[in-house]
């Protein structure tokens, strides 16, 4: 599912948009699974399955498979709908330059917000 989210954003003018002062590599961790997803200009450049010995991000968004399924669900419920209602929540732990991820929230919100489950597609 990650795989596909280089297209899904790529394909998005108006995130293409927000993103375009955006330039990084952000380390996503699924549970045990991690990805390095590299970002040019809001454009998703690369997406890269782990595991890797050193990964070099400069911000990492770490929860458990069973959060981000939640938050990847078509209609999630209260509490998992959000990034920030998952770290409030304490389950999902945002390290490395804060900067970055609070100057591009909404951006970081809406590419994450992708994956979630379409109309009409199996969960």
């Amino acid at each position: 599912m990650i795989e596909s989210l280089q297209e899904r954003v790529n394909a998005d003018a108006a995130l293409l948009r927000r993103g375009r002062y955006l330039t990084t590599t952000v380390l996503l961790e699924v549970g045990a699974t991690a990805w390095l997803i590299a970002i040019h200009q809001g454009r998703i450049s690369a997406v890269t399955k782990g595991p890797f010995v050193m990964p070099s991000s400069s911000l990492a968004l770490r929860a458990p498979a069973e959060e981000w399924a939640k938050f990847w669900s078509k209609r999630p419920p209260p509490g998992a709908n959000d990034l920030m209602a998952l770290i409030k929540r304490r389950v999902l732990r945002v390290d490395g330059d804060l900067q970055i991820f609070m100057a591009n929230l909404r951006y970081f919100k809406d590419v994450l917000a992708k994956l979630r489950a379409v109309e009409g597609a199996a969960a």
